[in-house]
């Protein structure tokens, strides 16, 4: 009698725990494979486009629509397409839209893209994002404010005789129309190498509570690679402070979910192999900043899972390597909480594969995992940081886009 209970107990264990193990994984992405769109919905994938070049896919604020760039291989096309989830169709919001960067406002389906400098909005027509509007020349850099009726707007500095010269930011409202007294300054970025030297300011991120904007300043291509000014400024443009030194990628800052800290990986040199570490800078002042990357290791991607827990993407330094290909830095994903210092590998990929590109969606984390040899990969995710890991996608392009009601930035 003691057998067959203990029998039924295991049988009972093993049901729960592949209920749990395969149940369906209730988030929904926009996602690439083979250069097309792609949609999954919980378990349920869906193609979108055929026969395209598709990139940068991005989520309008209520999850209707779908903004994508239909280009090619050589880099040489950038046009802009829609696709409308309720009607299920792809458009153009204006005949041959050619955009270098498209945004969505934070609470309106309205989307902001550059096209050669200009920056444009659309109109609406009939519930559509359609057809655009002029608002501002000149923009190098852009971002909508948190209420979507106003752009934080950045010009490239001026070459003269003696130099660069100075980075102007505008605070220009969605119905500028190119008119030139809607064209507020906002602040100017005082450059002066080498502690602080950029010719233009690009990747705006806001805080979750709206008073501070961080961004990158860009300098000349070359010293761009090897190194970038981080950026804060207050959102009335009168509290400036250059919080460190790191390279562009634009996901290697990011913002507490509920708190005005900065987290980056800090560290100058373009390649990955040694000093490249998660450091946290609180505001309002950014002089109190601390590293959390342990002697030895390199952190090259993060991601906020709670306003203590922060996911990065780790791997061992390689300070030996000198000349020649440059090595493979194989990541896998720890977590850190900032409060305790405490630190803890959460992810173990095999012999050959890394893990990257953390995200956090609600209660679940998800994270890309490739072969070096190859150029796709899969996305993986688990509920919580010690839930069951499964593989949600398999053999995409690159990492997806979730839809998140209320994006936090």
């Amino acid at each position: 009698m003691a057998t067959i209970r203990i029998l039924l107990f295991i049988i009972l264990i093993s049901i729960t725990f592949s209920k749990n193990a395969f149940a369906e994984v209730p988030l929904k992405a926009a996602f690439i494979r083979d250069h097309q769109l792609w949609i999954k919905d919980g378990d349920k994938e869906i193609q979108i486009t055929k026969d395209r070049y598709v990139y940068s896919q991005k989520w309008s604020y209520d999850g209707r629509f779908i903004g994508y760039i239909d280009g090619d291989d050589q880099g040489q096309k950038s046009d802009l397409f829609i696709y409308d989830t309720k009607e299920k169709e792809s458009y153009q919001p204006y005949f041959r839209v050619e955009a270098t960067d498209f945004k969505w406002s934070p609470n309106q389906n309205q989307l902001a893209y550059i096209d050669h400098g200009l920056l444009n909005v659309t109109k609406t027509k009939n519930g559509l994002p359609q057809g655009f509007e002029n608002v501002s020349l000149g923009v190098s850099g852009y971002e909508w404010f948190p209420n979507g009726r106003e752009f934080i707007v950045s010009s490239q500095s001026s070459l003269r005789p003696t130099g660069w010269g100075p980075i102007p930011l505008y605070r220009i409202p969605v119905d500028a129309k190119l008119n030139a007294d809607k064209m507020k300054h906002f602040y100017t970025i005082q450059t002066k190498a080498p502690n602080l030297f950029a010719i233009m300011a690009d990747y705006f991120k806001w805080s979750s509570d709206g008073k501070w904007v961080s961004f990158l300043g860009i300098p000349t291509a070359s010293w761009s690679m090897d190194s970038n000014p981080l950026c804060v400024l207050s959102s009335q443009g009168r509290n400036f402070q250059a919080v460190g030194k790191m390279l562009g990628y634009q996901d290697w800052f990011k913002w507490a979910p509920n708190a005005n800290q900065l987290a980056y990986i800090s560290g100058e040199g373009r390649f990955f192999v040694e000093n490249k570490k998660m450091t946290i800078a609180e505001m309002p002042t950014s002089i109190q900043q601390k590293e959390y990357t342990p002697k030895g290791f390199v952190d090259l991607d993060l991601e906020w899972f709670s306003n203590d827990l922060v996911i990065v993407a780790r791997a061992k330094e390689n300070k030996e390597w000198k000349e020649g290909p440059v090595p493979t830095m194989f990541t896998s994903l720890y977590v850190i909480n900032i409060r305790t210092a405490d630190q803890k590998q959460i992810t173990f990929p095999k012999r050959n594969e890394l893990d990257e590109d953390p995200q956090v969606v609600g209660s679940y984390l998800t994270w890309f995992r490739k072969i070096v040899e190859g150029n796709k990969g899969d996305v993986w995710v688990k509920d919580a940081l010690n839930g069951h890991e499964k593989i949600w996608l398999k053999n995409v392009d690159s990492t997806p886009m979730f839809f998140i009601s209320k994006q936090r930035t």
